[in-house]
């Protein structure tokens, strides 16, 4: 019955059938770093892609190189020695996606609900559980943040030895090696 459901709403409210693309203007990735132990920093990164694929297999590209700590030489250190980008210069997102879920939404329906994301990075995968919010803003758009941050550990990616090295050589006495993150993306059809 509800696979019959599920069939029906697609063939009554089709928006959503086909490709999807996120929509990179209106994209926001961002993480919190806490330096010696109380120094609280926004960051945010300014290259992100993805599509959801008709079987609802979501992928996203964060350019890691793009990341804006509102510092020019912080930007430059965290490119070279956290992340590596000479050699991983991307984080690839993955998410499996009900499109006939969301296709049975009203525009302006908000819902809520829990999605295991996989992320790729410096060689490395993690899988967290993600908290979102999904809300149809129009025929051919939905958006999807995050409704919790995401903790991060750096040990996750094999950045402990990076996170050392950008202490070290900004002289603090410590960086947090655990980050809350948080998206919010725009899928455009």
């Amino acid at each position: 019955a509800r696979a019959l459901a599920l069939l029906l709403a697609a063939v009554a409210a089709p928006a959503l059938a086909g490709g999807w693309a996120v929509d990179s203007a209106a994209a926001a990735f961002a993480f919190v770093s806490v330096k010696n132990g109380e120094i609280a920093e926004a960051h945010s990164f300014g290259e992100l892609t993805g599509e959801v694929h008709e079987d609802g297999a979501a992928e996203v590209r964060l350019g890691l190189g793009s990341v804006e700590t509102g510092i020019e030489i912080r930007n430059a250190r965290m490119r070279e020695m956290l992340f590596q980008v000479a050699d991983h210069p991307l984080a690839m997102l993955h998410a499996d996606i009900d499109l006939a879920a969301y296709d049975a939404m009203a525009v302006g329906e908000r819902r809520m609900e829990v999605r295991e994301i996989a992320v790729a990075a410096n060689g490395e995968q993690a899988f967290y559980m993600a908290h979102l919010a999904i809300t149809r803003i129009g025929e051919d758009r939905v958006a999807v943040s995050s409704a919790l941050p995401i903790l991060v550990e750096a040990s996750d990616f094999g950045y402990g030895a990076g996170l050392e090295a950008l202490r070290a050589v900004a002289g603090l006495d410590s960086i947090s090696p655990a980050v809350p993150v948080t998206f919010d993306l725009v899928l455009a059809r």
